[in-house]
């Protein structure tokens, strides 16, 4: 298994989004995932919740402390991570079809990877406004994406998802370029919900990084770093 490397340094690229696309990949079994995954949409309900409750402790220490305290920040980190590999599994990717692992943790032997570099230091006052105001423009954009808040279940990625999977069903092939536009579109989402999440304060670019890996040229400095 080749492990995901970060080209660029963590202060300019702090979320690592990579996906492996499995194979051979059954021609039938996207069709009942929706059932399979039901114990883990259940789980991620309740963890959602507390991410949520959470992200609000986070908020009121990183505006008295200029810190996210490390235990919260790596239980968030592992509901993101969670969600991702049931997406990567479902219907926000259907890029593998091993089951995914009830678990917070890395898990690096997963074929869908999700880093989020911890941060040092963040801003007292971006944390007012950079999970609202300064989003607006993202969140306009991803919700063309997932067709909504929710993080899979509609929008332009369930569509070309959808796409793969009916060539998948005849061909028993994944077309690769659908492959890395889907990639493309999570990442983005994911970028997005870690700055949201007061997790990073980096800004999102406004990029479509597409493939397995993040991209080898530097993220550029961002017009909203607090430095």
């Amino acid at each position: 298994m080749t492990s995901p490397t970060v080209p660029a340094p963590a202060s300019e690229r702090p979320v690592v989004v990579s996906a492996r696309l499995d194979g051979p990949l059954s021609r039938w079994l996207w069709l009942v995932k929706w059932v399979l995954a039901i114990p883990h949409y259940i789980v991620l309900l309740f963890l959602w919740i507390a991410f949520f409750v959470v992200w609000v402790i986070a908020l009121f220490a990183i505006l008295f402390t200029e810190r996210y305290p490390r235990p919260l920040f790596e239980f968030n980190l592992g509901v993101l991570r969670w969600s991702w590999r049931v997406g990567f599994y479902a219907y926000s990717a259907l890029g593998t079809d091993r089951y995914p692992p009830f678990s917070l943790g890395p898990e690096p032997d997963y074929p869908a990877r999700l880093d989020i570099t911890y941060p040092e230091r963040l801003s007292r006052w971006l944390v007012l406004v950079k999970w609202w105001l300064l989003a607006i423009p993202h969140y306009l954009v991803i919700s063309f994406f997932t067709g909504g808040p929710r993080w899979w279940g509609g929008g332009l990625v369930t569509l070309l998802v959808i796409i793969a999977a009916v060539v998948l069903l005849f061909t028993e092939r994944y077309p690769r370029d659908i492959f890395d536009l889907v990639i493309g579109l999570d990442r983005w989402v994911l970028r997005v919900t870690a700055y949201a999440a007061l997790m990073t304060d980096v800004y999102p670019p406004f990029r479509l990084d597409q493939g397995r890996e993040e991209p080898s040229t530097p993220a550029p400095e961002s017009l909203w770093n607090p430095d």
